[in-house]
């Protein structure tokens, strides 16, 4: 479903600032892989995603989408096949629309505009439908303008959009760092039926290690723009958080240091 290999991207090139965020890094995903990504401030996580959604252009390496070479493909032609939730609620929902609006505008990704209504009566109550699965008495509020909903609100309609016009890939960065525990639980676990009822290829970044080993079939720890180790399944579902530190001490050689990770 997605391969990189050997993507490389450097920020502030020829600078004593310069950062190698992502350095020749290889990773297959199959479909219906659920991958969870977890790293150090820095390691390249969000960069990963970026260059995968088209927001990063790489300096090398090639990336692939179905066997389709998406390297220099711009990011609105990445739409239709790449759903994808931002670490920030406001940046994945446009806060001057209405609900209903932003579901629409979604729902026509990947496919031509036209001059014809968005909302309509049964597009409505279609809505209404997906909304009240989510579980926050969201579908009495389709008229309201996003602006007016909490994080885990919109968080949760972003959810809803990325993964509305059956994207073949979801991206998801950090999507419930700004979350209170209880709203983070909610709209978690939104994600994980969302992602099994789809059968989605998942990659999902998060800073909290309990939640990377308890979500998904693979792990991979980034640091410094590599993977540091992966494991998966069997593997995958009898570790700890001390193993997956000692696990980073053996594959760096240092240790884990990033309190937020630690602590997450």
């Amino acid at each position: 479903m997605l391969a990189l290999h050997e993507v490389t991207k450097t920020f502030m090139t020829g600078t004593t600032n310069s950062i190698r965020a992502l350095d020749r890094l290889s990773l297959t995903l199959q479909r219906g892989d659920f991958v969870t990504v977890i790293g150090s401030n820095g390691a390249g996580k969000s960069t990963l995603l970026n260059a995968i959604a088209g927001l990063v252009r790489t300096d090398n390496g090639r990336i692939m989408l179905d066997g389709a070479d998406i390297t220099a493909v711009p990011v609105h032609r990445r739409g239709a096949s790449i759903g994808r939730v931002a670490q920030n609620p406001l940046d994945s929902t446009c806060a001057s629309m209405s609900v209903a609006e932003n579901l629409a505008m979604a729902a026509r990704r990947g496919h031509a505009r036209g001059l014809r209504r968005a909302v309509s009566a049964r597009r409505t109550d279609a809505f209404r439908g997906r909304l009240a699965a989510v579980g926050l008495g969201l579908e009495h509020r389709v008229d309201a303008r996003m602006g007016t909903l909490s994080g885990g609100q919109r968080q949760a309609i972003a959810l809803l959009m990325a993964t509305s016009a059956d994207p073949r890939l979801l991206l998801l960065d950090e999507h419930l760092a700004n979350l209170d525990p209880r709203t983070a639980g909610v709209v978690m676990e939104l994600t994980g039926r969302l992602i099994a009822d789809c059968g989605l290829t998942t990659l999902m970044v998060t800073h909290n290690m309990a939640e990377a080993i308890r979500w998904g079939n693979r792990l991979v720890m980034m640091h410094a723009g590599r993977i540091a180790f992966e494991v998966r399944d069997a593997e995958k579902a009898m570790m700890r958080v001390r193993d997956m530190v000692y696990r980073f001490h053996a594959a760096v050689g240092t240790e884990l240091a990033d309190d937020r990770v630690l602590l997450g």
